[in-house]
C-alpha cells in the first residue's frame, strides 16, 4: 500500500494514479480501461498523422495524407478504432447502470452522472474558440478562414454528439438487450444493410444518416454482451471470421470505399455517415481485442503498469478534445517562424524522416492544454441527490448535440456582428448546465 490510506488521496497525477491502482479491485476489468486509452490515442495520433500541413507559395495546405497516397488507406483498418471505443462503452454502461439500477438515487441522477464526464471538458474548448475566432474577426482574418480553422480543430466533437446521444440511450438500450440479449446486436446490424441498401443500393441517401444509430448501438450492444455473460462465451474467431467475410464482400463485390475514414474525393465514405463496413472492421477488431483480454488482464495486474492506464483515462477527453487545437496553433507558429517543419511533401522520404520529430512536438504542444483543462475531467461532484433527472438531462444533452453539430459542420465564425456563431455557442453552454448541474442553485455540490 501506499503511505496514503484509503480515504485519502495524495497529490500528484502519477501518486493519485498509484494511489487508485492500489485501490483497484480484483474483480475489475482493467482490459476495458486499457482498450479505451489505446482506441483515443489511436484517435490522436491518426489524425496527427493524416493531415499532413505543407507550405504551398506564402499559405499553408492541409494535405490529407490518404487522398495523396492512396495506399495508406489500408492503415485505416487499423487506425479507425471508433468501433472499439463503443464497444467498451458498452461495457461500461452496462456495467454503471445495473450497479444504478439497484438505488434509485443513482438511477435518478445517472444520465447526469455519466454526462458529467462528456459534457463538462467541452465548455472550455468551445469558449477558448469562440474567443480565437472573435479575436481573428478583429485582425481582419475572413470568416471563410476562420470557419476553416475552427472546424479543423472542432473535429473531434463530431464523435462526441453520437456518443452522448448512445449514452442517454442506454437505459432503452438496456431493456432491448434485456428481451433479446444476443439477438439484439443481430436486429441492429440488420437494420443497417437495410439502411445500406436503400440508401445506397437504392439512392435514397437522406436516410443512411440513420446508421449513426443502427451501427453505433449494435456495437455498443456487442459491449452488453462481454459485461453479461464475459468474453469466454463470445465467439472472438467467429467474430473475426465474419468481420473479415463480410468486409470482403462490400469492398470487392459492392465496391466500398477501402478507407474506414472520410477521404476527399471519394464517392462516399464509411464513416460520415457510417456504413455496415464499420461494423465488418470491428467485429474483426472487436474478436481480436477479446482474444488478447486474458494477456491483458495478466500485464495489468502490476501497480505500475495499471497506473500507467489510470493516468491516461484521468485525462483521456482532454487529449480528445484538444489534440487538434494543438496541432492547428502548432502549424501556425511554424508558418510565422518561416514554415520549419513544412516544407516536406506529404508522404515523402523527407516527410516521414521528420514525423518521429513532428509527434514529440505536438506532444510537447498539447501538454499545456492538458495541465490546463484537464481539471475539468474530473466528473460531476454533485451530490447524487441534487443531480438532475432523466428528462433535464436528456433534453440539455440534445441541446449540446444541437450545438456542436453545427460547429463541427460549419465551424465557429459567423457573418454577425460579433463574427462568432454565439447561438451554437449557448447551445453548448446552455445544454451542459441543464444536462449536469444541480437543479436549484445553491445546493451542495459536495
Amino acid at each position: 500500500m501506499s503511505d496514503a490510506t484509503a480515504g485519502e488521496m495524495p497529490k500528484g497525477l502519477w501518486a493519485r494514479a498509484m494511489w487508485a491502482a492500489e485501490q483497484t479491485p480484483e474483480s475489475r476489468n482493467r482490459a476495458v480501461d486499457l482498450y479505451r486509452a489505446i482506441a483515443i490515442l489511436f484517435v490522436v495520433f491518426g489524425h496527427w498523422l493524416l493531415v499532413a500541413p505543407q507550405i504551398v507559395g506564402d499559405e499553408v495546405k492541409l494535405t490529407i495524407l490518404l487522398a495523396e497516397q492512396p495506399v495508406m488507406q489500408y492503415a485505416t483498418w487499423v487506425a479507425q478504432v471508433m468501433p472499439v471505443f463503443f464497444f467498451v462503452g458498452g461495457f461500461s454502461n452496462s456495467l454503471s447502470w445495473q450497479s444504478a439500477l439497484r438505488d434509485p438515487v443513482k438511477k435518478h441522477g445517472w444520465a447526469a452522472t455519466r454526462l458529467s464526464r462528456l459534457l463538462q471538458p467541452t465548455v472550455p474548448l468551445i469558449l477558448v474558440w469562440a474567443a480565437l475566432t472573435f479575436l481573428g474577426g478583429l485582425l481582419g482574418m475572413e470568416a471563410e478562414q476562420l470557419k476553416a480553422i475552427s472546424q479543423a480543430a472542432l473535429v473531434p466533437i463530431w464523435f462526441l454528439a453520437v456518443y452522448i446521444v448512445i449514452t442517454v440511450a442506454v437505459p432503452l438500450a438496456w431493456r432491448l438487450w434485456q428481451r433479446m440479449g444476443v439477438w439484439s446486436v443481430a436486429l441492429l446490424a440488420a437494420l443497417a444493410v437495410i439502411v445500406d441498401v436503400f440508401g445506397l443500393g437504392l439512392g435514397h441517401g437522406w436516410l443512411r444518416w440513420t446508421n449513426y444509430a443502427f451501427v453505433w448501438l449494435a456495437v455498443h450492444q456487442l459491449g452488453f454482451w462481454w459485461h453479461s455473460e464475459g468474453s469466454k462465451t463470445l465467439p472472438a474467431l467467429g467474430l473475426v471470421a465474419l468481420g473479415v467475410a463480410w468486409l470482403a464482400v462490400l469492398l470487392v463485390v459492392f465496391g466500398y470505399p477501402i478507407s474506414m475514414v472520410s477521404v476527399p474525393g471519394a464517392e462516399f465514405s464509411n464513416t460520415r455517415p457510417p456504413t455496415t463496413a464499420m461494423l465488418a472492421i470491428g467485429s474483426v477488431q472487436i474478436g481480436l481485442i477479446l482474444l488478447l483480454e486474458a494477456p491483458a488482464k495478466r500485464w495489468l495486474e502490476k501497480s505500475a503498469t495499471w497506473a500507467r492506464v489510470i493516468l491516461v483515462n484521468q485525462m483521456i477527453m482532454t487529449v480528445y478534445l484538444w489534440h487538434m487545437t494543438a496541432l492547428i496553433l502548432l502549424i501556425g507558429a511554424s508558418f510565422l517562424l518561416g514554415g520549419v517543419g513544412l516544407a516536406a511533401d506529404p508522404g515523402s522520404g523527407a516527410w516521414w524522416t521528420l514525423r518521429p520529430v513532428w509527434m514529440v512536438v505536438l506532444i510537447a504542444a498539447l501538454t499545456p492544454f492538458l495541465l490546463a483543462f484537464m481539471r475539468f475531467e474530473s466528473g460531476s461532484r454533485v451530490a447524487p441527490s441534487d443531480q438532475p433527472g432523466p428528462a433535464r438531462a436528456l433534453i440539455g444533452a440534445l441541446v449540446t448535440c444541437s450545438g456542436l453539430v453545427t460547429m463541427a459542420i460549419a465551424g465557429l465564425a459567423s457573418d454577425n456582428a460579433v463574427g462568432v456563431n454565439w447561438i451554437a455557442v449557448l447551445a453548448v453552454v446552455g445544454g451542459v448546465a441543464l444536462a449536469t448541474r444541480p437543479a436549484l442553485p445553491g445546493k451542495s455540490s459536495a
